[in-house]
């Protein structure tokens, strides 16, 4: 983890450019999800855009964080969060991807009048969404207990994926000195909006490069062993870092996330 802090744009206003305003997850067994993270974090939902299919906005105090919608029955993909990542022009910003070397696998397309929205890959293969709004802005909170907190890009390329993201975001990048060689945080006008960890051979041959959400919890080991009471599993122990109390886990269905105690 880098730099703990994503800006957003306030209430009613559009996020900036390359900033990550969303984050979803496509699952298999929506209902069995839905009842995982409202028992983990406190989420209620309420329906969303059915475009890829049955799909729901997460809501934390009754302002939307996230969003699960339901895989195909025939489609065996990883089970993973996405980050979307704010754009003024979807289907610019698509043609760039593809130009520096990156893959548009959906989109961009309409989302029943909430914004247009694609789903890419860099060139390392780590997948991301694009989200030009319309009339949904993005997560309404960041930063809070049960919100994503921050996105990190976890890759053996660091120098190369850095290039791609900076061309087609807009993105400055700095090297993140607490979390040593390899790692840099993303900035837009000077404010860290995600960052990128480079893991080199620590990386799982079971799972290439990828973006990891993190989300804010009021206590990181009391939130670990919840998610085994709630049938996901740890995946990193928690410990201590310059940004907060971290862990890694994964719910029942395998989609791995980290949560963070001391963000900001």
């Amino acid at each position: 983890m880098t730099e703990a802090r994503v800006p957003a744009g306030p209430d009613g206003a559009a996020h900036p450019p390359g900033t990550p305003c969303w984050v979803s997850l496509m699952v298999h067994r929506m209902t069995a999800t839905q009842e995982f993270y409202g028992a983990l974090f406190g989420w209620e939902f309420r329906p969303g855009p059915r475009q890829l299919g049955p799909y729901v906005r997460a809501m934390l105090d009754g302002r939307e964080v996230a969003g699960i919608g339901q895989l195909p029955p025939d489609r065996h993909l990883p089970v993973a969060w996405t980050p979307y990542l704010a754009s003024d022009d979807a289907d610019h910003t698509a043609e760039l991807v593809r130009h520096c070397g990156g893959t548009v696998g959906v989109g961009p397309l309409e989302a029943a009048g909430s914004g247009r929205l694609a789903i890419a890959s860099d060139p390392s293969g780590a997948v991301f969404g694009i989200w030009e709004r319309a009339a949904h802005r993005g997560a309404a909170v960041t930063d809070a207990p049960g919100a994503p907190a921050w996105h990190e890009l976890r890759t053996r390329d660091t120098p190369g994926v850095a290039k791609f993201y900076r061309t087609v975001f807009g993105y400055e990048d700095t090297p993140a000195d607490v979390t040593g060689p390899g790692h840099v945080t993303l900035r837009l006008k000077g404010r860290p909006v995600a960052g990128i960890h480079g893991v080199g051979d620590a990386l799982p041959r079971n799972r290439g490069a990828h973006w990891l959400t993190y989300f804010g919890v009021t206590d990181t080991d009391k939130a670990v062993t919840r998610v085994s009471e709630l049938g996901g599993r740890l995946v990193e122990p928690a410990h201590d870092t310059a940004h907060g109390r971290v862990a890694t886990v994964a719910d029942p269905e395998g989609a791995v996330f980290s949560l963070v105690h001391g963000v900001g």
